[in-house]
Protein backbone atom coordinates (compact mmCIF):
# COMPACT_ATOMS: atom_id res chain seq x y z
CA UNK A 1 0.00 0.00 0.00
CA UNK A 2 1.16 3.54 -0.68
CA UNK A 3 1.72 5.57 2.49
CA UNK A 4 0.50 9.15 2.74
CA UNK A 5 3.53 11.43 2.55
CA UNK A 6 3.84 13.23 5.88
CA UNK A 7 6.64 15.22 7.42
CA UNK A 8 8.95 13.45 9.87
CA UNK A 9 8.53 14.32 13.55
CA UNK A 10 10.82 13.05 16.31
CA UNK A 11 9.36 11.99 19.68
CA UNK A 12 12.30 11.23 21.91
CA UNK A 13 14.21 8.49 20.10
CA UNK A 14 11.24 7.52 17.89
CA UNK A 15 10.63 9.05 14.46
CA UNK A 16 7.15 9.05 12.97
CA UNK A 17 5.96 10.13 9.55
CA UNK A 18 7.70 9.77 6.22
CA UNK A 19 8.67 6.15 5.63
CA UNK A 20 9.19 5.35 9.30
CA UNK A 21 7.30 2.35 10.70
CA UNK A 22 3.87 2.99 12.17
CA UNK A 23 4.65 3.35 15.89
CA UNK A 24 2.59 1.73 18.65
CA UNK A 25 1.38 3.77 21.60
CA UNK A 26 -0.49 3.14 24.82
CA UNK A 27 -1.33 5.11 27.94
CA UNK A 28 -0.52 4.45 31.58
CA UNK A 29 -3.71 3.68 33.49
CA UNK A 30 -2.67 4.72 37.00
CA UNK A 31 -2.04 8.14 38.51
CA UNK A 32 1.25 9.46 37.23
CA UNK A 33 2.55 10.64 40.59
CA UNK A 34 2.13 7.10 41.96
CA UNK A 35 5.69 6.16 41.01
CA UNK A 36 5.59 2.69 42.56
CA UNK A 37 2.73 1.71 40.25
CA UNK A 38 3.25 3.72 37.09
CA UNK A 39 6.89 2.76 36.41
CA UNK A 40 6.26 -1.03 36.57
CA UNK A 41 3.24 -0.60 34.31
CA UNK A 42 5.25 1.32 31.72
CA UNK A 43 8.09 -1.21 31.88
CA UNK A 44 5.57 -4.01 31.32
CA UNK A 45 4.25 -2.14 28.28
CA UNK A 46 7.79 -1.69 26.97
CA UNK A 47 8.32 -5.44 27.20
CA UNK A 48 5.02 -5.98 25.36
CA UNK A 49 6.12 -3.81 22.43
CA UNK A 50 4.88 -0.33 23.33
CA UNK A 51 7.06 2.28 21.60
CA UNK A 52 5.58 5.55 22.93
CA UNK A 53 3.83 5.96 26.29
CA UNK A 54 1.37 8.71 27.24
CA UNK A 55 0.59 9.70 30.82
CA UNK A 56 -2.22 11.78 32.25
CA UNK A 57 -1.02 14.99 33.90
CA UNK A 58 -3.82 16.09 36.19
CA UNK A 59 -1.82 18.21 38.67
CA UNK A 60 1.67 19.48 39.42
CA UNK A 61 2.62 16.27 41.23
CA UNK A 62 1.87 14.33 38.03
CA UNK A 63 3.96 16.77 35.99
CA UNK A 64 6.93 16.69 38.33
CA UNK A 65 6.88 12.89 38.44
CA UNK A 66 7.86 12.79 34.76
CA UNK A 67 11.53 13.48 35.52
CA UNK A 68 11.63 10.53 37.94
CA UNK A 69 9.78 8.18 35.58
CA UNK A 70 12.11 8.94 32.68
CA UNK A 71 15.08 7.71 34.72
CA UNK A 72 13.69 4.15 34.63
CA UNK A 73 12.03 3.83 31.22
CA UNK A 74 13.48 3.66 27.71
CA UNK A 75 10.58 4.75 25.51
CA UNK A 76 9.46 8.36 24.84
CA UNK A 77 6.93 9.85 27.27
CA UNK A 78 4.03 12.06 26.19
CA UNK A 79 2.27 14.34 28.69
CA UNK A 80 -1.50 14.49 28.23
CA UNK A 81 -2.69 17.99 29.20
CA UNK A 82 -6.21 19.33 29.68
CA UNK A 83 -7.63 22.61 31.04
CA UNK A 84 -4.46 24.07 32.60
CA UNK A 85 -1.67 25.18 30.27
CA UNK A 86 0.66 25.55 33.26
CA UNK A 87 0.73 21.78 33.58
CA UNK A 88 2.13 21.63 30.05
CA UNK A 89 4.89 24.05 31.03
CA UNK A 90 5.68 21.97 34.12
CA UNK A 91 5.70 18.72 32.09
CA UNK A 92 8.08 20.22 29.55
CA UNK A 93 10.37 21.38 32.35
CA UNK A 94 10.29 17.84 33.78
CA UNK A 95 11.47 16.33 30.49
CA UNK A 96 8.35 15.23 28.58
CA UNK A 97 9.14 14.16 25.02
CA UNK A 98 5.86 15.47 23.59
CA UNK A 99 2.85 17.46 24.80
CA UNK A 100 -0.75 16.68 23.90
CA UNK A 101 -3.06 19.71 23.97
CA UNK A 102 -6.84 19.53 23.67
CA UNK A 103 -8.22 22.44 21.63
CA UNK A 104 -11.53 21.98 23.45
CA UNK A 105 -10.17 23.19 26.78
CA UNK A 106 -6.87 25.03 26.16
CA UNK A 107 -7.62 27.70 23.59
CA UNK A 108 -6.51 31.14 24.81
CA UNK A 109 -3.88 32.59 22.49
CA UNK A 110 -1.57 33.75 25.28
CA UNK A 111 -1.60 30.28 26.86
CA UNK A 112 -1.00 28.46 23.59
CA UNK A 113 1.89 30.79 22.79
CA UNK A 114 3.60 30.05 26.12
CA UNK A 115 3.33 26.29 25.57
CA UNK A 116 4.58 26.62 21.99
CA UNK A 117 7.57 28.71 23.11
CA UNK A 118 8.47 26.16 25.81
CA UNK A 119 8.11 23.21 23.39
CA UNK A 120 10.29 24.99 20.82
CA UNK A 121 12.99 25.66 23.42
CA UNK A 122 12.88 22.01 24.52
CA UNK A 123 12.87 20.74 20.92
CA UNK A 124 9.74 18.61 21.39
CA UNK A 125 6.53 18.29 19.35
CA UNK A 126 2.96 19.13 20.27
CA UNK A 127 0.06 16.85 19.44
CA UNK A 128 -3.12 18.73 18.66
CA UNK A 129 -5.48 16.06 19.89
CA UNK A 130 -9.21 16.38 19.35
CA UNK A 131 -11.95 14.01 20.41
CA UNK A 132 -15.47 14.27 19.09
CA UNK A 133 -16.46 15.67 22.50
CA UNK A 134 -13.89 18.46 22.17
CA UNK A 135 -15.99 20.50 19.75
CA UNK A 136 -19.38 22.11 20.12
CA UNK A 137 -21.86 23.46 17.62
CA UNK A 138 -24.59 22.48 15.21
CA UNK A 139 -23.82 20.54 12.07
CA UNK A 140 -21.82 17.56 10.92
CA UNK A 141 -19.58 16.55 13.87
CA UNK A 142 -16.84 15.34 11.51
CA UNK A 143 -16.74 18.67 9.68
CA UNK A 144 -16.74 20.52 12.99
CA UNK A 145 -13.83 18.45 14.25
CA UNK A 146 -11.78 18.93 11.07
CA UNK A 147 -12.45 22.68 11.07
CA UNK A 148 -11.48 22.95 14.75
CA UNK A 149 -8.24 21.01 14.17
CA UNK A 150 -7.21 23.14 11.21
CA UNK A 151 -8.06 26.36 13.06
CA UNK A 152 -5.94 25.33 16.05
CA UNK A 153 -3.05 24.27 13.83
CA UNK A 154 -3.10 27.63 12.05
CA UNK A 155 -2.98 29.34 15.43
CA UNK A 156 0.07 27.29 16.46
CA UNK A 157 1.71 27.92 13.08
CA UNK A 158 1.42 31.68 13.63
CA UNK A 159 4.15 31.30 16.23
CA UNK A 160 6.45 29.76 13.59
CA UNK A 161 6.01 26.29 15.07
CA UNK A 162 5.52 23.27 12.82
CA UNK A 163 6.63 20.40 15.06
CA UNK A 164 3.06 19.13 15.16
CA UNK A 165 1.20 15.80 15.27
CA UNK A 166 -2.57 15.61 14.76
CA UNK A 167 -5.34 13.32 16.00
CA UNK A 168 -9.10 13.48 15.43
CA UNK A 169 -10.81 10.67 17.34
CA UNK A 170 -14.53 9.96 17.18
CA UNK A 171 -16.19 7.27 19.29
CA UNK A 172 -17.40 5.37 16.24
CA UNK A 173 -15.56 3.81 13.32
CA UNK A 174 -17.33 5.70 10.52
CA UNK A 175 -16.78 9.11 12.10
CA UNK A 176 -13.13 8.36 12.81
CA UNK A 177 -12.49 7.19 9.25
CA UNK A 178 -14.22 10.26 7.77
CA UNK A 179 -12.36 12.72 10.01
CA UNK A 180 -8.90 11.32 9.29
CA UNK A 181 -9.53 11.03 5.56
CA UNK A 182 -10.61 14.66 5.49
CA UNK A 183 -7.64 15.99 7.46
CA UNK A 184 -5.12 13.81 5.60
CA UNK A 185 -5.66 15.78 2.39
CA UNK A 186 -5.49 19.16 4.13
CA UNK A 187 -2.03 19.03 5.72
CA UNK A 188 1.21 17.04 5.80
CA UNK A 189 1.51 16.61 9.57
CA UNK A 190 1.86 13.05 10.93
CA UNK A 191 -1.40 11.55 12.14
CA UNK A 192 -1.91 9.68 15.40
CA UNK A 193 -4.77 7.24 14.78
CA UNK A 194 -7.28 6.10 17.35
CA UNK A 195 -10.93 5.74 18.30
CA UNK A 196 -11.99 7.28 21.60
CA UNK A 197 -14.29 5.82 24.28
CA UNK A 198 -14.54 2.52 22.43
CA UNK A 199 -16.80 0.74 24.93
CA UNK A 200 -16.60 -2.89 26.03
CA UNK A 201 -13.20 -4.51 25.36
CA UNK A 202 -14.20 -6.93 22.59
CA UNK A 203 -16.45 -4.44 20.81
CA UNK A 204 -13.82 -1.74 21.27
CA UNK A 205 -11.16 -3.88 19.65
CA UNK A 206 -13.41 -4.60 16.66
CA UNK A 207 -14.39 -0.93 16.33
CA UNK A 208 -10.76 0.22 16.52
CA UNK A 209 -9.47 -2.36 14.05
CA UNK A 210 -12.21 -1.52 11.54
CA UNK A 211 -11.41 2.20 11.71
CA UNK A 212 -7.64 2.01 11.92
CA UNK A 213 -7.38 -0.86 9.46
CA UNK A 214 -9.38 1.09 6.87
CA UNK A 215 -7.19 4.17 7.30
CA UNK A 216 -3.92 2.27 7.29
CA UNK A 217 -4.99 0.47 4.12
CA UNK A 218 -5.48 3.93 2.61
CA UNK A 219 -1.91 4.76 3.61
CA UNK A 220 -3.11 7.10 6.36
CA UNK A 221 -1.55 6.93 9.82
CA UNK A 222 1.90 7.28 11.36
CA UNK A 223 1.32 6.10 14.92
CA UNK A 224 -1.61 4.29 16.54
CA UNK A 225 -3.24 3.59 19.86
CA UNK A 226 -6.00 1.03 20.20
CA UNK A 227 -7.85 2.36 23.24
CA UNK A 228 -9.48 -0.37 25.31
CA UNK A 229 -11.24 -0.52 28.66
CA UNK A 230 -8.86 -3.31 29.59
CA UNK A 231 -5.30 -3.95 30.66
CA UNK A 232 -2.95 -1.71 28.68
CA UNK A 233 -0.99 -4.74 27.44
CA UNK A 234 -4.09 -5.76 25.49
CA UNK A 235 -3.87 -2.48 23.58
CA UNK A 236 -0.33 -3.38 22.49
CA UNK A 237 -1.30 -6.92 21.59
CA UNK A 238 -4.17 -5.68 19.40
CA UNK A 239 -2.04 -3.01 17.74
CA UNK A 240 0.71 -5.47 16.86
CA UNK A 241 -1.80 -7.94 15.43
CA UNK A 242 -3.40 -5.20 13.32
CA UNK A 243 -0.13 -3.91 11.90
CA UNK A 244 1.15 -7.43 11.22
CA UNK A 245 -2.09 -8.42 9.46
CA UNK A 246 -1.63 -5.50 7.06
CA UNK A 247 2.02 -6.33 6.44
CA UNK A 248 3.12 -3.01 7.93
CA UNK A 249 5.21 -4.46 10.76
CA UNK A 250 6.85 -7.78 11.58
CA UNK A 251 6.58 -9.02 15.15
CA UNK A 252 7.42 -12.67 14.58
CA UNK A 253 5.95 -15.69 12.76
CA UNK A 254 2.48 -15.40 11.28
CA UNK A 255 0.20 -18.22 12.40
CA UNK A 256 -2.65 -19.43 10.21
CA UNK A 257 -5.04 -22.00 11.65
CA UNK A 258 -8.41 -23.36 10.61
CA UNK A 259 -11.55 -22.62 12.65
CA UNK A 260 -12.18 -26.39 13.08
CA UNK A 261 -15.28 -28.34 12.11
CA UNK A 262 -16.70 -31.83 12.46
CA UNK A 263 -13.73 -33.29 10.57
CA UNK A 264 -11.26 -32.20 13.25
CA UNK A 265 -10.24 -35.03 15.60
CA UNK A 266 -7.81 -33.18 17.89
CA UNK A 267 -8.14 -30.29 20.36
CA UNK A 268 -6.85 -27.74 17.88
CA UNK A 269 -7.84 -24.76 20.04
CA UNK A 270 -5.62 -26.01 22.86
CA UNK A 271 -2.75 -26.71 20.47
CA UNK A 272 -2.90 -23.25 18.89
CA UNK A 273 -3.10 -21.50 22.27
CA UNK A 274 -0.15 -23.52 23.53
CA UNK A 275 1.84 -22.55 20.43
CA UNK A 276 0.90 -18.89 20.87
CA UNK A 277 1.99 -18.89 24.51
CA UNK A 278 5.34 -20.54 23.82
CA UNK A 279 6.04 -18.35 20.80
CA UNK A 280 5.53 -15.23 22.90
CA UNK A 281 8.22 -16.48 25.24
CA UNK A 282 11.01 -16.76 22.72
CA UNK A 283 10.44 -16.63 18.94
CA UNK A 284 11.96 -13.50 17.42
CA UNK A 285 10.93 -11.55 14.29
CA UNK A 286 12.43 -12.75 11.04
CA UNK A 287 15.83 -11.28 10.22
CA UNK A 288 14.91 -10.89 6.56
CA UNK A 289 11.97 -8.64 7.36
CA UNK A 290 9.43 -11.18 6.13
CA UNK A 291 7.94 -13.32 8.89
CA UNK A 292 7.63 -17.06 8.68
CA UNK A 293 4.15 -18.37 7.95
CA UNK A 294 3.21 -21.31 10.16
CA UNK A 295 0.07 -23.37 9.53
CA UNK A 296 -1.79 -25.39 12.16
CA UNK A 297 -4.63 -27.29 10.48
CA UNK A 298 -7.25 -29.62 11.90
CA UNK A 299 -7.59 -32.05 9.01
CA UNK A 300 -6.17 -33.06 5.63
CA UNK A 301 -8.69 -30.89 3.75
CA UNK A 302 -7.16 -27.76 5.28
CA UNK A 303 -3.67 -29.25 5.34
CA UNK A 304 -0.85 -28.99 2.82
CA UNK A 305 -3.27 -28.15 0.03
CA UNK A 306 -4.86 -24.96 1.32
CA UNK A 307 -1.79 -24.09 3.38
CA UNK A 308 0.83 -24.98 0.78
CA UNK A 309 2.14 -21.39 0.83
CA UNK A 310 3.14 -21.77 4.51
CA UNK A 311 6.82 -22.12 5.31
CA UNK A 312 5.98 -24.92 7.71
CA UNK A 313 2.86 -26.52 9.14
CA UNK A 314 1.09 -29.47 10.68
CA UNK A 315 -2.14 -31.05 9.44
CA UNK A 316 -3.75 -33.32 12.03
CA UNK A 317 -5.50 -36.63 11.64
CA UNK A 318 -6.94 -38.73 14.45
CA UNK A 319 -3.87 -39.65 16.46
CA UNK A 320 -1.04 -37.81 14.75
CA UNK A 321 -0.15 -34.90 12.52
CA UNK A 322 1.63 -34.53 9.19
CA UNK A 323 4.51 -32.05 9.25
CA UNK A 324 4.89 -30.27 5.92
CA UNK A 325 7.08 -27.55 4.41
CA UNK A 326 5.93 -25.46 1.46
CA UNK A 327 3.11 -27.93 0.90
CA UNK A 328 5.37 -30.97 0.77
CA UNK A 329 5.00 -33.73 3.41
CA UNK A 330 8.01 -34.27 5.65
CA UNK A 331 7.07 -36.75 8.38
CA UNK A 332 4.46 -37.66 10.97
CA UNK A 333 4.51 -36.00 14.39
CA UNK A 334 2.70 -36.83 17.61
CA UNK A 335 -0.18 -34.67 18.76
CA UNK A 336 1.45 -34.03 22.14
CA UNK A 337 4.83 -33.20 20.61
CA UNK A 338 3.55 -31.13 17.68
CA UNK A 339 4.06 -27.72 19.30
CA UNK A 340 7.60 -28.57 20.38
CA UNK A 341 8.35 -29.85 16.89
CA UNK A 342 7.02 -26.70 15.23
CA UNK A 343 9.04 -24.44 17.50
CA UNK A 344 12.22 -26.40 16.81
CA UNK A 345 11.63 -26.33 13.06
CA UNK A 346 10.82 -22.61 13.13
CA UNK A 347 14.09 -21.80 14.89
CA UNK A 348 15.99 -23.95 12.40
CA UNK A 349 14.41 -22.12 9.47
CA UNK A 350 15.26 -18.74 11.00
CA UNK A 351 18.88 -19.74 11.51
CA UNK A 352 19.18 -20.64 7.82
CA UNK A 353 17.85 -17.29 6.62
Amino acid sequence: MKRRLSRVIKIGSVKIGGNNPVAIQSMAKVKNSDIRRVIPQILCLENSGCEIIRVAVKDLDDARAISRIKQDISIPLVADIHFDYRLALAAIAAGADKIRLNPGNIFKSSQIEQVVDAARDAGIPIRVGLNSGSVRGAGDPVKLMVAAALSYVRQVERYKFHNIVLSLKANDAAGTIAAYRAIASRCDYPLHLGVTATGLPFEGMIKSCVALGSLLTDGIGDTIRISLTDKPQEEIRAAKALLASLGLRNFGPSIISCPTCGRCEVDLVRIVKDLEKKMAAGVQPARSGKPLTVAVMGCVVNGPGEARHADIGVAFGKNSGLLFKKGKPVRKVGVDTSVRTLLREMRALERRR
